[in-house]
């Protein structure tokens, strides 16, 4: 029955200080109704090295003093509202305590929405449409511009932009080309259809480890068709095994989405390569099954 009560993620134990010009000093929390008017259920007091507790002089009857240190069972939504109230001093700072708005729960819909129109029905490139949805929530209040600026993961925004030049690199220095004309011509002038289709989706997969998806497809596709007529393959099966190759990114956090989890779930690369591995082997299983059956 009380569960959802006592889940630590919406309650627990805090310590909260009286201070001096306190309108509660004098009084008990039985005269103020503290647990219905401010949501602390008091459970000791802790004043001038002595404890006040349920089980002794009575807690709930004990006239409150300055610089009394109540120990209380609250909701954190609860605790979070006397931060602004002067009778209080808030001890436990670490605590959840999201600022909640029902009220702008219309404004966060309709940004939202805007946002989602932009990308699935105009041009406009991807990150201006997602840019307009939250500058939409700032601007309308649903959230403020110090919660947009705590939000941001830092780690991934500077694993990213380290991985932009990297990628320019590999792509204006010809070592992408390199690398994949050195490891095609491991397999002769009469290679295996399979075989080759298999090195140049893991090419693929190498490169977009360490580029941008839409860079290594750029690069690989017109060097895979090229393989494709040299071997008397379909042009387009090799195109399109490029194209989806590039997809598969599971290996070490350097994609977007992976970059984005890595910080909350507080994964490491080797985490990535212990789950990605995998995933990267079937991906591949799958691709190489699936296209050649489909087409």
């Amino acid at each position: 029955m009380f569960a959802e009560a006592l889940v630590p993620t919406k309650a627990g134990i805090a310590e909260v200080v009286i201070p001096p010009g306190s309108t509660l000093i004098g009084k008990s929390a039985r005269d103020i109704w503290m647990r219905k008017t401010y949501g602390l259920s008091l459970l000791a007091i802790h004043r001038s090295g002595k404890i006040i507790t349920r089980e002794g002089e009575g807690v709930r009857d004990t006239p409150l003093q300055s610089g009394d240190c109540l120990v209380c069972h609250t909701r954190w939504m609860d605790l979070a509202r006397l931060e602004s109230n002067r009778n209080f001093v808030i001890v436990t700072t670490e605590y959840p305590h999201e600022a909640l708005r029902p009220q702008k729960v219309g404004f966060a819909l309709i940004f939202f929405l805007l946002a989602l129109g932009l990308t699935l029905f105009t041009e406009i490139r991807l990150s201006v449409c997602l840019l307009t949805g939250a500058i939409g929530m700032v601007l309308s209040g649903v959230m403020s511009m110090e919660e947009a600026y705590e939000a941001i993961s830092w780690k991934t925004v500077f694993l990213l932009a380290s991985l932009i030049p990297l990628g320019i690199a590999v792509e204006s220095s010809g070592t992408a080309a390199w690398i994949a004309q050195q490891i095609l011509s491991l397999f002769g002038t009469h290679p295996t259809i399979w075989v080759v289709q298999l090195t140049v989706a893991i090419l693929a997969t190498f490169f977009t480890l360490v580029m941008s998806n839409v860079g290594a497809t750029v690069l690989l596709v017109p060097l895979a068709i090229n393989i494709a007529i040299n071997v008397g393959a379909d042009p387009a099966l090799f195109a399109l095994t490029v194209a989806i190759a590039t997809s598969n990114s599971f290996l070490i956090p350097t994609n977007q989405v992976n970059a984005l989890i890595m910080g909350p779930g507080n994964y490491h690369v080797s985490d990535y390569v212990k789950a990605g591995g995998i995933m990267t082997i079937l991906f591949l299983v799958v691709l190489l099954v699936m296209m050649n059956i489909v087409y």
